[in-house]
């Protein structure tokens, strides 16, 4: 599907999305709960149904637990079926994760607490994306793990014992955050040494959540070692998925980019959130946008832009909503972290940098670091998603700053983060 997108003002009030990394994360501490007497259940509030999310709740579904969609909320009753217990064996069961990276490489090693044999399986971009990592890790757990070459899909076999293992966060958090949900189910407990963690934020998101189910695990200052205690089973919860700062960091730009400069007030946001995307306030500061908090709510409204320097290598997928910020701020705006964009969706940094010069924007990558040169206007055009939703609702941002309607080809891809965008979008822009 293409889309014409031609908005120059964007003011009001707006709920934010909710956060599918908040979502998947309470969908994997539901299945895991013990299943106590009738009606025992988590009831997940405010609940995302992006496409990462359902393929989430279907891996959910296929590893035993029980999902009642009902509107306002999600109810799951947990699984029975654990390895750790004497679950069941027999034929492999396949379980599919969908396009998201997140869900292949957490349910990696929650399916290693299943005694039988269990295969992740990937849709479109995803079947590319490296999940090599994950083997290692599990493997000196005590379970079986193995990969095609590094690709999915991925076989496992349990159950995890718990021990040692060293992990490598360097290119994503996602493998620890499987490990420290799963773990707990071991009959042992478990030490982690990690190696260059990035987005340390989402672990914190993490273990957040696994407190919220009545389970602790704790970190070094350094988050260098974690120790999770063995013999566990989370309890069912009721759980209030976050707002998505991922997803309000497209909102909040295009009401720093908007030409009258009235205020945008975007609602169901935690401020104390440990999403490393919330970081998008400091960079619209820098840059010289007029930012308030108040509560739940986020209020942004224009002021004279500048070129502003931001490192977002714990924050990656702030890329697409900054360089659209970057194209409306006199002068050469400097992002770091360009490195940690290679392995997501597309190849995000030469799509960003293609796409927007497609746009009439000065985009240039060399090495970690990516330079947007201010422009007054934008040309327009048409820009190729990819299949990136993030690609996608960045153009849509950039259209407040071109003289000409922006054409998005694939514009559907944004059903994989946030299905309503555009409706949303539309809403408050004009």
């Amino acid at each position: 599907m293409t889309r014409s997108i031609a908005y120059r003002e964007v003011a009001g009030r707006i709920r934010a999305p909710a956060s599918k990394s908040s979502m998947q994360r309470a969908v994997a501490c539901a299945l895991l709960a013990e299943p106590g007497p009738e009606g025992t259940e988590s009831v997940l509030r405010s609940p995302s149904r992006s496409a990462d999310c359902l393929a989430a709740l279907g891996a959910a579904r296929a590893l035993g637990a029980a999902v009642d969609d009902r509107g306002g909320t999600i109810a799951i009753r947990g699984t029975r079926e654990l390895g750790a217990r004497g679950g069941p064996s027999g034929a492999t069961l396949r379980v599919s994760c969908g396009e998201s990276g997140l869900c292949i490489r957490m349910f990696s090693p929650i399916a290693a607490a299943f005694s039988r044999e269990i295969e992740l399986l990937a849709e479109g971009s995803l079947t590319r994306r490296p999940v090599g990592m994950v083997e290692s890790p599990i493997v000196e757990l005590g379970a079986e793990c193995r990969t095609a070459g590094g690709l999915p899909p991925v076989r496992l076999r349990g159950p995890l014992r718990g021990g040692s293992a060293r992990v490598d966060g360097r290119a994503s958090s996602q493998l620890l955050t499987g490990l420290l949900v799963a773990l707990p189910l071991a009959p042992f407990d478990s030490s982690l040494e990690v190696e260059g963690l990035a987005s340390r934020g989402y672990v914190d998101l993490t273990l957040g959540t696994m407190r919220a189910f009545g389970v602790d695990a704790g970190r070094d200052a350094e988050y260098r070692r974690f120790r999770v205690p063995g013999s566990r089973r989370y309890r069912a919860a009721e759980f209030e998925v976050e707002g998505d700062w991922s997803g309000a960091a497209f909102l909040l730009v295009a009401a720093a980019l908007a030409a009258r400069g009235a205020p945008l007030e975007v609602l169901g946001l935690e401020a104390l959130s440990s999403q490393p995307d919330r970081s998008i306030l400091e960079a619209l500061g820098s840059c010289g946008a007029e930012v308030e908090v108040d509560g739940d709510a986020i209020l942004v409204s224009r002021r004279g832009l500048e070129a502003f320097k931001f490192d977002a290598s714990d924050c990656p997928d702030l890329f697409p909503p900054l360089v659209a910020l970057a194209v409306g701020c006199e002068g050469t705006t400097e992002l770091r972290g360009a490195e940690r964009l290679r392995g997501k969706e597309s190849d995000r940094a030469a799509a960003l940098s293609e796409e927007f010069s497609a746009l009439g924007a000065r985009v240039e990558v060399e090495g970690d670091l990516m330079r947007v040169v201010g422009e007054s206007r934008l040309r327009g055009g048409r820009v190729d998603s990819r299949g990136d939703h993030r690609i996608a609702m960045a153009a849509a941002v950039a259209s407040l700053v071109a003289s000409e309607p922006v054409e998005i080809a694939g514009s559907e891809c944004v059903t994989k983060s946030w299905p309503a965008f555009f409706e949303d979008f539309a809403s408050v822009a004009g």
